[in-house]
């Protein structure tokens, strides 16, 4: 994966092309400045609430931050095409607690996001609860889910799946060695 590839690589890209300062970005997505120095230049990958933020500040949709390839009508995603694209780290120096492969890769003007989801385990201190525009829904298919919603904890299994409003803040972790989801994110416009 070349640097311009790169997420970091992206949204600087995108800052830039708009003559908007890290502080700019700061005040309009409510992010640190220091952290968005971070995600451009030491490709740090945060999760998807502050990418969300990001691309709102920047009037763009998550999708442009998150490829920037573009295909025909119907977009075919086959399993041995499927690329580790994004590994989220839980904070400087800890190890990566998910694995995302966006199945949306390349479908030009999507309103949703979908992703199978590789969730490894993390210390219950390093769980932390997002909350974002949208909707979100989640299959497991593989180990066993732990969801927090708001002050709700659920156990879902294989099979089980779950739909909620991404505003409520909300955690999905893995409870085990591993865990494997589907995810659906609309993201509304």
């Amino acid at each position: 994966m070349n640097s311009d590839t790169k997420i970091g690589a992206r949204i600087l890209r995108l800052r830039e092309g708009q003559a908007v300062s890290r502080e700019e970005l700061s005040n309009r997505s409510g992010l640190d400045v220091e952290f968005i120095r971070a995600i451009e230049e030491d490709d740090l990958y945060p999760s998807l609430g502050p990418l969300l933020k990001i691309s709102r500040a920047l009037g763009t949709r998550l999708g442009t931050i998150l490829d920037d390839q573009f295909s025909q009508d119907p977009l075919i995603m086959r399993l041995i095409e499927r690329k580790e694209e994004l590994s989220m780290l839980k904070g400087k120096g800890k190890p990566v607690a998910l694995k995302f492969h966006s199945l949306g890769r390349g479908k030009k003007d999507r309103h949703m996001e979908p992703f199978h989801i590789e969730i490894l385990p993390e210390p219950a201190e390093d769980k932390k609860m997002s909350s974002h525009e949208g909707e979100e829904f989640i299959v497991v298919l593989s180990g066993e889910i732990e969801l927090s919603y708001g002050r709700d904890v659920s156990f879902l299994q294989p099979g089980d799946s779950a739909y909620y409003n991404s505003l409520v803040p909300h955690c999905v972790s893995c409870r085990g060695p591993k865990a494997e989801i589907y995810a659906v994110l609309y993201i509304p416009e």
